[in-house]
């Protein structure tokens, strides 16, 4: 019984840094785009100083859940857990990556101003945010059906930069002094959609854990 509370413990401990980790990647996400809508260079360049926390955050989740395997030799669905924190730890670190990576686009674009008022992005940007928060609930639920939902919510994200492409295109062709501004826009929304994948996966990771198969959402 002692055993099992230790288990359990861990469990929670590696749950918690999970949300922890997911709350701090939205935020970053949306002070990145914060950053970019106002060209705000000293909140893009605070963003990109505080990187480092994310990836501490991942560490205490590969020790803890280390520590688990060593002590407890979880089995079966308890296994799962700790594999799936692995995986989710690993996706969120990379969205907090493609996130400072908006926010060193808006470093570049110091002394500038837009050539178009940005509407697809922050709508994009808003769903990967939506996203990553059902994607940590759909973990902490273990609900499957939340988990599918990230492969519609997936499409959106994609369909929308569709859209930034063929409009970032059209300014392109009007005005060719535009071009290094729009290409830089153009790997916001690529950053943004490679986010909304990131979630995805959890998404999969979720159904792997509830299910012991693994899906492919991101199809």
């Amino acid at each position: 019984m002692i055993r099992r509370k230790e288990l359990d413990d861990g469990l929670d401990q590696l749950k918690e840094k999970l949300v922890e980790m997911g709350t701090r990647v939205e935020k970053v996400l949306g002070d990145a785009m914060r950053a970019l809508e106002q060209l705000d260079t000293i909140s893009a360049r605070r963003i990109i100083a505080d990187d480092f926390r994310l990836n501490q955050i991942e560490e205490s989740i590969d020790f803890i859940g280390a520590r688990i395997i060593a002590t407890q030799q979880p089995v079966a669905k308890d296994l799962r857990r700790i594999l799936v924190a692995f995986k989710m730890a690993n996706d969120l670190e990379r969205m907090g990556d493609l996130a400072v990576d908006i926010a060193k686009v808006v470093v570049r674009l110091d002394g500038q101003t837009l050539v178009k008022p940005l509407v697809d992005l922050p709508q994009m940007a808003e769903i990967s945010q939506q996203m990553i928060r059902e994607s940590i609930q759909s973990y902490v639920q273990e609900n499957v059906q939340l988990a599918y939902k990230m492969a519609q919510d997936d499409d959106q994200v994609d369909a929308l930069f569709g859209q930034v492409i063929r409009d970032l295109y059209g300014v392109m062709m009007e005005n060719p002094r535009t071009i290094t501004q729009a290409g830089l826009i153009t790997f916001v929304g690529r950053y943004i959609e490679r986010i909304a994948d990131h979630a995805t996966n959890i998404g999969e990771s979720v159904v792997y854990l509830v299910t012991g198969k693994r899906p492919d959402l991101n199809a």
